[in-house]
């Protein structure tokens, strides 16, 4: 499985694999595709600095990236205490009751108690750019769509393309006008943030709506969708849930067993398109917690960042308590193939004998 797109990031296969954990990133660059970090998960640059370190010293060489949130429009400035003011009693009592009628405990002293996730402000993803620069990273993306010129510029200058999701296909000509190098088409079928359209109907809109390298998103999780994929006209696939329930993902973060046997347990109806993690619409695995949030006396989610601080800590007692109905995650529709906890190598291996196998049926029908 080779396209041009394998030329310009330097990779043996046009797989890119989206994923918080180090550990999965850095085998997906070493099994021949891009692994790519999400950073939102660190508060601190610094922190992302020391474990952008440990991605140079163990992918062999191989290329990799970073995903960053920035929101173009509208920059979020401001400290967590600031923000916090800004969350309303009643959403803070609604989570504390919620948690106590679900039973979850609060979490043992030894427990890391990671504060809200500062990686939705603007200022903290200018933060990563600048750290993620310093590294001999091979692509940029941005997951909620273009980020500022100057950075896009500044990607530029030092030689590494960007890449920005979209959910239409205005968004992907608006992406391109900007200076984006590869336009990722989320279908809504995609775990995280994503629009209203199928990707079957969304992937070959974009392809014919930019004159750029497009990557389909949303649904790909076998070798024959991965070809159903550059049949649209996808010049390679981006990848995400595939790679939630992989025996790397707990080397990054071992307390994540109980999401792991949801995912296995779940079908691909099991996930639920909410605007409860973030404060953007986001599709999350369908769990006890999500149902909560659909009670006649919920309150309204709200913007972001503000949801993404309300909920954080709920999120940190919820993985905690290691309860597999109750854990919140982004996930999607595709976790329904996952049926056990695997290497990335494996994976990889599946989707590249996948590919082959869909090529040869098509050519027996020719």
């Amino acid at each position: 499985m080779h396209t041009a797109l394998c030329e310009t990031l330097g990779i043996e296969h046009p797989i890119i694999g989206f994923t918080p954990s180090e550990h999965v990133a850095a085998a997906i660059s070493k099994a021949g595709g891009l692994g790519v970090l999400g950073c939102v998960r660190f508060n601190d640059a610094g922190e992302l600095d020391h474990v952008l370190d440990w991605m140079d010293e163990h992918t062999e060489g191989r290329p990799y990236g970073v995903d960053v949130v920035m929101p173009a429009k509208v920059p979020t400035e401001g400290t967590q205490v600031d923000l916090d003011k800004l969350i309303p009693e009643e959403h803070k009592a609604f989570v504390e009751r919620t948690l106590r009628e679900l039973g979850v405990p609060e979490l043992p002293a030894e427990a890391e108690q990671r504060a809200g996730v500062l990686g939705w402000l603007h200022s903290v993803a200018r933060s990563h750019v600048e750290v993620a620069l310093r590294h001999p990273i091979k692509l940029i993306a941005n997951a909620l769509g273009s980020p500022p010129v100057d950075v896009i510029e500044q990607a530029h200058a030092h030689g590494v393309p960007v890449a920005a999701l979209a959910g239409k296909a205005e968004h992907a000509r608006r992406h391109v006008d900007n200076g984006v190098d590869f336009v990722v088409a989320q279908g809504y079928e995609a775990g995280g943030h994503t629009g209203e359209i199928g990707s079957m109907v969304l992937l070959p809109e974009i392809a014919e709506a930019v004159d750029a390298p497009v990557l389909a998103a949303g649904g790909i999780g076998s070798g024959r969708q991965m070809a159903a994929a550059l049949a649209l006209g996808a010049a390679g696939v981006w990848t995400g849930s595939l790679w939630l329930a992989t025996e790397e993902y707990l080397q990054t973060m071992p307390n994540s067993v109980a999401m792991q046997t949801a995912l296995v347990r779940a079908t691909s109806s099991d996930t639920v398109r909410t605007r409860i993690y973030t404060g953007k619409p986001a599709r999350l695995l369908k769990t006890r917690w999500t149902e909560a949030w659909t009670a006649p006396d919920a309150p309204k989610p709200l913007p972001m960042p503000l949801q993404n601080l309300l909920v954080s800590p709920a999120h940190n007692r919820l993985h905690e308590a290691g309860d597999p109905e109750l854990v919140s995650m982004p996930a999607g529709q595709i976790i329904g193939r996952i049926d056990r906890v695997r290497p990335v190598a494996e994976i990889m291996a599946d989707l590249l004998s996948g590919y082959e196998e869909a090529l040869a049926r098509l050519e027996k029908t020719r």
